[in-house]
């Protein structure tokens, strides 16, 4: 009997699918990215064809999704140059699930305002307080604070 490709999760964002993809790379888990080429091409046409599918054969469907599904490490090294990566910690709620805010997003977010013709001035009027906001931001509790990048 021929194996089956199964499609074992669908994935939005191309990076976040390559992440997935590498992680099952790594350990041998034969697996396959459809519809990647589509939405590298033309981002906004994930939404339209399903996202960015992460497919294995059958056989593998277990050993794939508990590789997934392994909690993120609290720390690493990077054994070529000897130093030990520590993840990112949100100081509230001790999650992980913690994002970067740059200033080139709000920055990109006024250029779409002024490009499309909406009303800038919210988008000028709200520029300080992107200014002064803190980078870190919790996805969890929403929690922003400012720390050094390690």
């Amino acid at each position: 009997m021929a194996e089956q490709i199964v499609t074992l999760w669908r994935y939005r964002d191309l990076p976040e699918a390559l992440v997935a993809k590498s992680k099952l790379d790594s350990e041998n888990v034969w697996c396959f990215l459809a519809d990647q080429e589509i939405v590298r091409l033309d981002w906004f046409w994930s939404n339209a064809v399903g996202g960015v599918r992460l497919q294995v054969v059958d056989d593998e469907v277990q050993i794939a999704m508990e590789l997934l599904s392994e909690e993120i490490p609290v720390s690493f090294s990077a054994d070529e140059i000897g130093e030990e990566y520590r993840q990112p910690e949100c100081p509230r709620c001790g999650s992980r699930d913690v994002s970067l805010e740059t200033m080139a997003k709000k920055l990109a977010f006024l250029l779409l305002c002024l490009l499309f013709g909406l009303t800038a001035v919210p988008a000028l009027l709200a520029m300080p307080l992107w200014i002064f906001k803190k980078p870190w931001r919790c996805e969890d509790c929403r929690h922003d604070w400012s720390a050094e990048y390690e």
